[in-house]
């Protein structure tokens, strides 16, 4: 019988380091594993370590030229361009070496499902979605999502199914598969008009034979559980079901929460887990129970992160930890010297995120819905506008 999941991690993704103060700071990832193993959740769990992804596996999505100015960017800082040395993306020693790293841990995951070594496979250091074919944006240097996604497709897979349930459109991956009808991108965000990076419209929906294989969820500032769930009942069930992937990939950033500081969608820790759980039903109803798990942003370090992560980490196990459950002692006394910030006692923020199904009672999330649903369903022989499909 095929082990149910394995945990990719190695404590050198904490060499992931832009800057003391950068929001993508590390200290998220390694809280997150302490959290998880003082839940009990890693309990008897071998991690496995990845090795650093070679140039040819980089170049399945990145230029040569893009890689050495990676390289090069430490020795030469200034005037480097390909999106390296902005504030976004400042240059930091080896940055090639640890990003390369994180892109590794996401093609082992993706090797190790493959393989059938495992049906699932989660590395929450990864999910590096915004890096392009020759530049850095939004904080990653190496797109590990579409990396990972590639070795699938070369390796005998013809559908894969990519969601970004991420604040920030998922434009990276988007822009490495826009024509490929093996891929399907499926991405759940705020409202371009109103957050970085602008994109993710509707509209964007593929081109050529991808056309329809691309799908943008726009959510309006200020969505909560109830109306991120709605909309993401509304679409992506019935695209995965008309899709049939062989493998789901999931990005799964944390930065849809309330506290999150750089955007605006107001989910809780509860959506979340909630949102986690869904994702793992449909692997198992649309993708044969193949689910590939990366992290992505979210950057209140210490109230959110580590506890939906560790809630991340629990579905993937089906180690599921109850809502109601206490943050452990000792991990609170270890963050307790990392930041003076009021920690939350508890696994919940106490919210309930049920929800009404599109089609019963008018949300304001459904001007979303309509419009997503009428760009695509039908490329996919679908009714756009029946609460059946």
């Amino acid at each position: 019988m095929t082990p149910r999941a394995a945990v990719v991690w190695t404590p050198d993704f904490l060499t992931y380091q832009l800057s003391d103060d950068h929001p993508l700071n590390p200290v998220r990832l390694d809280l997150t594993m302490r959290l998880a193993a003082e839940l009990g959740v890693l309990e008897g769990i071998t991690t496995l370590a990845p090795e650093t992804a070679r140039d040819e596996e980089l170049m399945r999505v990145h230029t040569a030229s893009y890689l050495t100015a990676v390289r090069s960017a430490p020795e030469v800082p200034f005037g480097v361009g390909h999106g390296l040395g902005t504030e976004d993306n400042p240059i930091f020693f080896d940055m090639h070496e640890a990003s390369a790293l994180i892109a590794g841990g996401s093609l082992l995951a993706a090797q190790l499902i493959a393989e059938g070594r495992v049906d699932r496979a989660v590395n929450i250091a990864g999910g590096l979605h915004h890096a392009m074919r020759d530049r850095a944006a939004g904080f990653c240097v190496y797109n590990d999502c579409a990396i990972a996604i590639a070795w699938l497709l070369e390796h005998g897979y013809e559908r894969v199914a990519y969601v970004d349930v991420d604040v920030h459109h998922g434009d990276g991956v988007q822009a490495a598969f826009y024509d490929d009808p093996r891929v399907m991108t499926i991405s759940l965000h705020q409202h371009p008009l109103t957050l970085w990076p602008g994109t993710g419209w509707p509209a964007e929906y593929g081109s050529g034979d991808g056309a329809g294989y691309s799908v943008n969820v726009a959510l309006p500032p200020g969505t909560g559980d109830a109306g991120w769930l709605r909309a993401f009942n509304a679409v992506v069930p019935s695209v995965l079901e008309a899709f049939r992937p062989q493998v789901l990939v999931t990005q799964c950033g944390a930065d849809t929460h309330a506290e999150d500081p750089l955007a605006n969608l107001e989910l809780s820790v509860d959506g979340q887990r909630t949102i986690y759980g869904r994702l793992r039903e449909l692997a198992e109803t649309t993708a044969g129970g193949k689910w590939l798990v990366l992290g992505g942003g979210g950057y209140a370090l210490f109230r959110v992160v580590p506890r939906s992560w560790a809630h991340l980490l629990a579905t993937v196990l089906d180690r599921d930890v109850k809502p109601e459950r206490a943050v452990p002692p000792g991990w609170m006394a270890h963050a307790a010297t990392l930041t003076r910030q009021p920690l939350p006692a508890g696994m919940t923020d106490g919210k309930d995120p049920t929800f009404a199904p599109w089609g019963d009672t008018p949300d304001r999330v459904d001007t979303a819905i309509i419009d997503v649903r009428r760009a695509v369903l039908p490329l996919h022989g679908l009714d756009p506008d029946d609460p059946r499909d």
